[in-house]
């Protein structure tokens, strides 16, 4: 809310993702350089997804980012376990069959594909962050441009313009907020690690 207000556009205090998407369409049109950090920066505050399991006359959960009650996806099953499960339960609908899993079942193969996914997204922002560490490790001491995309206990961390590498700021960060721009100095890159570090200037 208080990032939509920056922007002239007010959001409802309940979350609504058709206001959310309204907001967010309305930047993309404005200003499409800037709009994939904005973008960024509102993905990690909703945070990340889970997959649960909708039983019927349940109240539906839905996909709020899709702002869809009745939901689901299925890509190549030999991809994506999740959507071989949905396959199998699609299979057994359209023939009639009992369903091939108990509902505690669904429940804990939900936990389990939401953890495996979080280790996968883990493992590739780590090639990403060495890739990244990589690019920029013959520009230590220059100057860029930046945004702040997240601040937490664990520290604040910025996403340059150009190029558009996130990494965290060691100086300098005491009272920035989420979506702010500054102008950072990047300190180190360290590629086996996938560590960069900037200090506001």
């Amino acid at each position: 809310m208080e990032i939509a207000a920056e922007y002239g556009f007010r959001l409802p205090p309940q979350p609504n993702s058709e206001a959310l998407e309204r907001f967010l369409d309305k930047e993309r049109i404005a200003d499409p350089l800037r709009f994939p950090d904005l973008s960024l920066t509102i993905i990690k505050l909703i945070g990340k997804g889970e997959y649960v399991v909708e039983f019927k006359n349940a109240k539906p959960i839905g996909h709020f980012a899709l702002a869809v009650t009745d939901y689901t996806h299925s890509t190549a099953p030999n991809r994506r376990y999740p959507d071989l499960i949905t396959q199998r339960i699609l299979k057994v609908a359209l023939n009639g069959s009992p369903l091939p899993y108990k509902p505690k079942e669904l429940e804990e193969l939900a936990r389990i594909c939401t953890e495996k996914e979080d280790d996968a997204v883990k493992v590739e922002r780590r090639v990403a962050k060495s890739a990244a560490a990589l690019l920029l490790s013959s520009r230590i001491g220059e100057t860029f441009d930046a945004i702040c995309t997240g601040v937490s206990d664990k520290g604040t961390w910025v996403r340059l313009i150009d190029p558009p590498v996130e990494g965290k700021l060691l100086k300098g960060s005491k009272y920035l907020d989420v979506g702010e721009e500054l102008r950072v100095k990047l300190i180190n890159a360290n590629v086996e690690r996938g560590f960069i570090d900037f200090r506001a200037i």
